[in-house]
């Protein structure tokens, strides 16, 4: 599967009771997000989109073409508008993020390595680096 650099999908915002507005894509189901102001839900809609295409890359799903706008049907309090979002970004910002391990030490060395101010996932990710070789 071909990823692209640039997604732009339509999406709806519904301006609900109470001042929220609900953001959704008609062509992602699951793909949803709201917020209190046109700015916010479009910001927030953008940050939807992005991580919900993300995880269909890393899964391997199709990812499908997006609808033209003229053909949604829209109610009353509704509006489309068209939503982009840039994937290297998000790509790499996944790539980096910390994962939590738990690991086991004695006792005694945990208190000897604590008294020493060791960094314990730095120390690790170096003695993975150079032991195992494991590089990016």
């Amino acid at each position: 599967m071909k990823k692209k650099n640039r997604y732009v999908y339509p999406a709806i915002l519904t301006y609900e009771d109470k001042g929220k507005i609900a953001i959704t894509f008609p062509d992602l189901p699951g793909c949803a997000s709201c917020g209190e102001t046109d700015d916010e839900a479009i910001d927030c809609g953008r940050e939807a989109l992005g991580g919900h295409l993300w995880v269909m890359e890393r899964d391997g799903d199709e990812i499908p073409e997006p609808s033209s706008l003229n053909t949604l049907k829209l109610d009353e309090n509704e509006v489309a508008v068209l939503i982009d979002v840039h994937m290297q970004p998000i790509r790499l910002a996944q790539e980096n993020r910390s994962v939590s391990r738990t690991i086991t030490l004695p006792a005694w060395m945990n208190a000897r390595a604590v008294e020493q101010g060791v960094n314990f996932s730095q120390a690790l990710q170096e003695t993975l680096a150079n032991d195992y070789g494991i590089r990016r």
